[in-house]
């Protein structure tokens, strides 16, 4: 079974604004709102493309309920820790007229670490050997930033596998744990290995040295110019889809979304790759934080090309 853990979920309100200035009166042209949060957008496109998961972490007050709500009709099963405290609301201002995707994220409210304890208690009641555990996203205030590091000691230990889907110290702490897969953007890796690398074989070089250190997989997302995946002894640029952009919000989670099905199924690794590229693809067609259509991605997937690097 696959697990996603959204220690710091969101009510994302998306609105289309075109022409978008700030400093100015603006007036919203589209509106939707969609329960969201990097763990909880993976669990949405794994539905899409029909592989079951279970959504974990955090949700309180009447956002949260709203977002259980939405999971419910969606047919994804969870288990949340329920709170007094609200879930936080991030708003994105889609503004087609400028081809420019703008997001104002609350920081969430403060959790109590009693709080936190019950998310790894439910996790280590149910994760057994052999299951995929999705660590994602930002954690409340007052949490600490060794958190996802810490929880991937502990789900080692009983036999499961961990993708990590972070920033900052929490990726930083999280990667000297070792997980199985890690899937930075090129401003994340950059912030990662401590400088930004100029070409493609290099990020290919900086990312396998942290392979040989004991992850997994390392992914790289470097936006409208494609990805890097390297794994031991091998690396691949695939091209990014030329595509309608709606919305890039959760790109990057669809192709999280790919890599946990191609493991589930075990699909070749080549295969695993084009559905991460049309994944991505697909969930930049799609307004706010919608799921992406398995016909889609299967349709995009014919168009993906692959190069091989050397390592």
């Amino acid at each position: 079974m696959i697990y996603t853990v959204t220690l710091n979920p969101a009510l994302d309100k998306t609105i289309v604004i075109s022409g978008f200035l700030a400093d100015h009166v603006n007036y919203v042209e589209q509106m939707r709102i969609d329960p969201g949060g990097k763990g909880i957008n993976i669990s949405k496109v794994l539905n899409g493309l029909g592989v079951q998961s279970v959504a974990t972490g955090i949700l309180g007050g009447g956002t949260g309920q709203y977002i259980r709500e939405c999971l419910d009709e969606y047919s994804i099963q969870h288990d949340f820790v329920v709170t007094e405290e609200p879930t936080r609301t991030n708003l994105k201002i889609v503004d087609p007229e400028n081809h420019q995707n703008t997001d104002i994220n609350e920081k969430g409210v403060r959790v109590s670490q009693d709080t936190v304890r019950k998310v790894m208690t439910k996790l280590m009641g149910k994760v057994v050997g052999g299951d995929i555990v999705v660590l994602a996203g930002t954690v409340p205030p007052g949490v600490n930033d060794d958190i996802y590091g810490e929880w991937t000691k502990s789900l080692h230990r009983i036999g499961a596998k961990v993708y990590l889907d972070a920033n900052g110290m929490l990726l930083r702490n999280g990667v000297k744990a070792g997980p199985d897969l890690i899937k930075p953007n090129k401003d994340e890796f950059a912030g990662l290995v401590g400088e930004k690398k100029a070409t493609i074989a290099e990020i290919a070089q900086a990312a396998n040295e942290y392979v040989r250190q004991g992850i997994g997989q390392v992914v790289i997302s470097l936006g409208g110019n494609g990805a890097v995946f390297v794994r031991q002894g091998e690396a691949i640029y695939a091209n990014a889809l030329k595509v309608p952009v709606k919305s890039t919000v959760g790109a990057g989670d669809a192709a999280m979304a790919a890599f946990l099905m191609g493991a589930e199924r075990r699909e070749s690794w080549e295969e695993t790759i084009r559905t991460a590229i049309a994944a991505g693809a697909a969930s930049v067609m799609c307004e706010g934080t919608q799921s992406v259509l398995l016909s889609t991605v299967e349709n995009l997937k014919k168009s993906v090309a692959m190069e091989k690097i050397s390592v």
